[in-house]
């Protein structure tokens, strides 16, 4: 029987899973701050449903899942920089998007069906069964992410907040979109490890939605959409370590709650 807060860390997979979630919170956080603060909340959701087809399109060929997935985020997202506005008001195509994808998914998987069985893992999400290997994998795509995004923050938040006056100050539009949704691309597809292609949405906008209705700094903004998301990849940990329920439920479910407690503790945010 579980007994103790101890008890979690006597399994190498258990303290595996704690620093892989320490590094998606770190990396979801700072990303889904600024998908909220730019209203693209859609763009992690959107790319991971992208991101599903290339990961079994990845393992039809012979080729790692990750990269399948890697490859198919960053091509969408570097696409959706290039639109640009001319996605806004275009639900109806996105959805059909998105839906073409996961049946796109679904077709692979029928013609691989030895893998049918780890398509849970790419829907869902696995964090108890992250290893060593794909510990330094997230670690790796975390600091690509982090540097990327220090060195795009200051434009990216100038052309966020007034995108005429960047516009008019020699500030590519354009171009800080094409950046910064590779950058979401490479996050979706490490929170993807974690959560599944299907919650991606829940860990990356729910936490940060949560710290902008509490904060108005950029930085305080950031550090609490970082411990929310912390909170919610331990906390769900530990819930699920202790009732035997889906890691991934647990996550998603704690993100959600914290904004519900933001809406209904600061509702006009």
């Amino acid at each position: 029987m579980r007994t103790g807060a101890a008890d979690v860390f006597e399994y190498e997979f258990m303290r595996n899973a704690f620093a892989a979630a320490a590094l998606v919170a770190l990396v979801a956080g700072c990303t889904g701050y600024f998908l909220v603060l730019r209203a693209q909340a859609f763009a992690g959701h959107a790319l991971a449903h992208v991101g599903f087809a290339g990961a079994t399109g990845a393992v039809l060929i012979g080729a790692a899942p990750l990269s399948g997935l890697l490859l198919a985020t960053v091509a969408a997202g570097v696409g959706m920089g290039l639109l640009g506005e001319r996605l806004e008001g275009r639900d109806v195509a996105i959805g059909i998007v998105l839906a073409v994808s996961l049946a796109l998914g679904l077709l692979f998987l029928h013609f691989y069906t030895s893998y049918a069985a780890q398509a849970t893992a790419l829907l869902f999400g696995n964090l108890l069964g992250v290893d060593r290997a794909t510990l330094a994998m997230l670690a790796g795509l975390a600091l690509v992410c982090l540097l990327a995004l220090a060195m795009l923050s200051r434009p990216l938040l100038f052309a966020t907040l007034q995108p005429e006056l960047a516009e008019a100050k020699g500030v590519s539009l354009r171009l800080v979109s094409v950046l910064f949704l590779a950058v979401v691309a490479i996050a979706t597809a490490e929170c993807a490890q974690i959560v599944g292609v299907l919650l991606v949405f829940g860990l990356m906008i729910a936490p940060a939605a949560a710290a902008q209705r509490f904060t108005q700094g950029l930085w305080w903004g950031l550090l609490l959409a970082v411990l929310l998301a912390l909170g919610s990849g331990w906390g769900g940990l530990v819930l699920a370590y202790y009732t035997d329920w889906p890691t991934s439920f647990w996550i998603v479910g704690l993100g959600a709650l914290c904004y519900l407690v933001a809406v209904l503790v600061r509702p006009q945010r």
